[in-house]
């Protein structure tokens, strides 16, 4: 390994059932649409509001759109639970108890080649109060009322991240006050 690989990012690679199988460059497996483990989590307050970020324009794919709290891929040797709450904390600056929902794996077609296939670990978690996300990532954020945001989604899922209406469905499991 070079002095350089410490930098490329990579993924887990993995089969249905979510058994490991090998890594590969982050942007590669998005390429190939190679199966991989993620997760997405999903921030509630006191008053039931979902916190969504818009991801930054900048992003290699999916800028520009809303999304849940956070979103990311586990590193080498990383347990996922312990990946969701370090990007939680790398996106949004904010930290909080995370309880796993569930998971779910799902393939989408995105604009310029690439290609979403992943197995998505779903975590929900309970935060009162402003995040102080890394603008590098996000763009704005909001809270949003559950029926409120699914009402959204429906009427024009085109502004929103490829995974969230599949990730939502399985964080309502867990959704705080249910």
């Amino acid at each position: 390994m070079s002095p350089l690989d410490e930098f490329v990012e990579r993924v887990v690679l993995v089969d249905a059932a979510d058994a490991e199988r090998g890594s590969m460059e982050k942007i590669e497996a998005h390429r190939t649409g190679s199966l991989h483990r993620a997760f997405s989590v999903f921030v509630v307050d006191r008053m039931g509001r979902l916190l969504l970020q818009r991801r930054a324009s900048g992003k290699y794919h999916s800028g520009g759109k809303w999304a849940n709290t956070c979103c990311g891929h586990p590193r080498l040797g990383e347990p996922v639970e312990r990946a969701a709450a370090r990007r939680l904390r790398e996106e949004m600056g904010l930290a909080c108890a995370l309880d796993h929902a569930g998971r779910f794996l799902y393939r989408a077609e995105l604009p310029g080649g690439l290609v979403e296939h992943e197995v998505d670990h779903v975590f929900v978690g309970r935060f009162d109060g402003d995040p102080r996300p890394d603008p590098s990532e996000v763009e704005e954020w909001r809270w949003a009322g559950l029926e409120a945001l699914e009402a959204e989604i429906e009427a024009d899922p085109g502004r929103f991240a490829v995974w969230v209406r599949q990730a939502l469905g399985v964080a309502r499991r867990q959704w705080p006050g249910r």
